[in-house]
C-alpha cells in the first residue's frame, strides 16, 4: 500500500454512524477510505481501505434488500470482495455515506442493519 497515492485526490463522500462512533468516508481513484476517530487517544484515528469493486459487487447483489447485516454478508457473498465481518461493515458504511444504503435502527440486537436501496 503506498499512503502517498491513497490520499492523492481523496473526495468526501460522507458519513455514517456506527453503534458508539462516526465513521466518515472519502473517495479516491480505486477505492474508499473509511477513518474512524480513536475514542481514547484525542489525536489519533484509525482507517479502513475498501475497494470500489467490492461495494459496486454488494450494491449490485443486495439492490431492494432490507435487514442486511455484516454476518449476512460475509456468509453469503463468499467472494474475494467480502472476506471477514469487519470489511463487510465498512462496505456498508461506504454503502450508506454515498446515499445507496440506510442504517435500519428497528432492530434492538447487538448487529447493526441496513437496508440497500434499489438502484
Amino acid at each position: 500500500m503506498d499512503i502517498r497515492n491513497l490520499a492523492t485526490g481523496l473526495k468526501y463522500c460522507g458519513e455514517a454512524s456506527g453503534l458508539r462512533q462516526t465513521y466518515q468516508v472519502f473517495e479516491s481513484r480505486k477505492q474508499f477510505v473509511v477513518m474512524s476517530q480513536a475514542r481514547t487517544k484525542p489525536n489519533a484515528g484509525y482507517f479502513n481501505l475498501v475497494s470500489k469493486a467490492a461495494v459496486d459487487h454488494v450494491r449490485r447483489g443486495y439492490a431492494g434488500r432490507q435487514d442486511v447485516t455484516a454476518k449476512q454478508l460475509t456468509t453469503r457473498s463468499r467472494t474475494a470482495h467480502v472476506k471477514n465481518a469487519l470489511q463487510a461493515l465498512n462496505i456498508l458504511y461506504v454503502l450508506v455515506a454515498t446515499g445507496a444504503a440506510t442504517r435500519d435502527d428497528r432492530f434492538r440486537n447487538r448487529e447493526l442493519h441496513f437496508n440497500i436501496h434499489a438502484r
